[in-house]
């Protein structure tokens, strides 16, 4: 007998019509947000360390608009930059510990997990965050991304994370010989914990003040456009405190830069006071002859001192040409710049077609910013020791390109955020010795500033100054 088969059912639709059931649309399902509920501030700092892991990005960018578009309340933000930088920063130490937590290698963990991890342990070892909310809410983080199963993982390994204080870490962890010691109790590779003790020369003993500076949270710096707002002004309307050296600087605890009137009118921008330091002495430097006012930014990119170096050109009715291989680079000069004497090149500082002839030139040389780790905190991570020759070697090609435009009795300036021996000193003696150029006392260009070190040249460090570990040195170009 054969099965009797229904039509199918019809309802009446609007209008009139009827609506088959193969007609009728599936309602649509609404996922639920796997992060609704979450805590804001640690999920904003986890979405930064991992676009730091998965893309190479900058926290220092990246965190600033995430705050903006998630409109967290001044709190929130506070919380959410001290633990995304502070993770960032600490990378290293909290490897460690957790490689030790867990019994497992980083490469073995679960990347998404591994920035669990980091920040739930950043906050056990270095905040004053009570134990069981780091752990509770790291814990959530990740149930809410891979699953009770992983989630079960991250509680074990933070649990042990949190049986030792970070002291207790560092005795059980840290290498036993002395800079080793110091670079992984203050976070740093322990590389460039070398570089700064060489750097230091027989002031090394300084080295445990310069690793803790380094890994502190800096201060804002703002630097007052000269001719529109002074230092003193701008401290008025910002609620900020004139920095100690610069005539234009303006330090700020903390908070959105971007978002202060006079830095969205153009009096002002964010400047650290050594790059300050750095713009003023190269106009400091004494000619031999008159200064026809024509200047030159060999290296200018992103423009900040193109910027200070413009305005102070202009008061003395001088001009700036400002050189950046970049294409999107040099569009940020010209911005910075606008309504400035400023003509931007885009073209390589080596080769720039320049014609010669130039009173003063600044050679703010590409290099491994290490003077600058402070504000990068992913930065001491990336770099490597092979980083160095490759920028020595560029850094040596501009000094040259920048001595061949200055005019004779002309000044070049070279200065790097770093104070790598090879990219500061062996730089500026390889000048002297193959193009005869002489080199002037530098410290007599930043005046009031104490304890820059020994010779011609300036060594600046955030320990002593407050500001990045900027490296300077004047050179003059003999009359024939």
């Amino acid at each position: 007998m054969t099965e009797s088969r229904r039509p199918a059912r019809q309802t009446q639709g609007p209008g009139g019509k009827r609506n088959g059931s193969r007609n009728n649309k599936p309602k649509q399902v609404e996922r639920p947000d796997p992060t609704a509920g979450l805590d804001k501030p640690r999920l904003a700092a986890l979405d930064v360390l991992r676009a730091v892991r998965e893309r190479d990005a900058y926290a220092n960018l990246v965190l600033p608009g995430l705050l903006r578009d998630r409109k967290l309340d001044s709190r929130d933000a506070a919380l959410a930059t001290e633990l995304a930088y502070g993770a960032a920063r600490a990378q290293g130490l909290l490897d460690a510990v957790i490689v030790h937590a867990s019994g497992r290698p980083v490469e073995e963990i679960d990347g998404n997990l591994l920035d669990v991890l980091r920040l739930g342990s950043y906050q056990l070892l270095r905040t004053r965050v009570a134990p069981h909310a780091a752990v509770a809410t790291s814990v959530d983080l990740a149930r809410a991304e891979s699953g009770q199963g992983r989630a079960g993982f991250v509680n074990a390994v933070l649990r042990r994370v949190s049986e030792r204080t970070q002291d207790e870490w560092v005795e059980l962890l840290a290498p036993k010989d002395p800079i080793g010691h110091l670079a992984f109790e203050h976070a740093h590779p322990m590389w460039i914990a070398q570089v700064f003790a060489d750097s230091l020369g027989a002031a090394a003993g300084e080295l445990e003040d310069v690793l803790i500076a380094d890994d502190a949270r800096p201060a804002v710096h703002l630097v007052a456009r000269p001719g529109e707002i002074s230092a003193e002004e701008l401290a008025l309307v910002t609620g900020g405190e004139i920095g100690a050296y610069s005539p234009y600087a303006v330090h700020l605890d903390g908070g959105d830069p971007g978002q202060l009137d006079a830095v969205r009118q153009g009096l002002a921008g964010v400047q650290d006071e050594g790059s300050q330091l750095v713009a003023r002495a190269l106009t400091l430097a004494p000619l031999e002859g008159d200064d026809a006012g024509r200047w030159l930014d060999l290296c200018a990119g992103p423009g900040g001192k193109a910027a200070l170096l413009g305005a102070l050109a202009g008061i003395e009715g001088g001009r700036l040409d400002a050189v950046e291989p970049v294409p999107h680079r040099a569009e940020l000069i010209r911005k910075t710049t606008r309504e400035l004497p400023v003509d931007v090149h885009v073209a390589d500082g080596r080769e720039s077609g320049l014609e010669p002839g130039y009173d003063r030139i600044l050679v703010d040389a590409p290099c491994t910013g290490l003077g600058a780790l402070r504000r990068r905190p992913e930065s001491r991570w990336r770099r490597q020791p092979s980083d160095v020759a490759p920028l020595a070697k560029l850094q040596r090609e501009l000094l040259a390109a920048a001595i061949e435009l200055v005019r004779p009795g002309g000044v070049v300036l070279y200065s790097t955020c770093s104070p790598h021996l090879t990219e500061t000193l062996a730089v500026v003696a390889d000048a002297v010795r193959r193009h005869g150029v002489v080199e002037l006392d530098t410290k007599e260009l930043v005046p009031g500033v104490p304890n820059v070190g020994d010779g011609n040249s300036v060594q600046l460090w955030p320990h002593r100054h407050g500001t990045d570990a900027m490296f300077m040195a004047a050179l003059r170009k003999p009359l024939a």
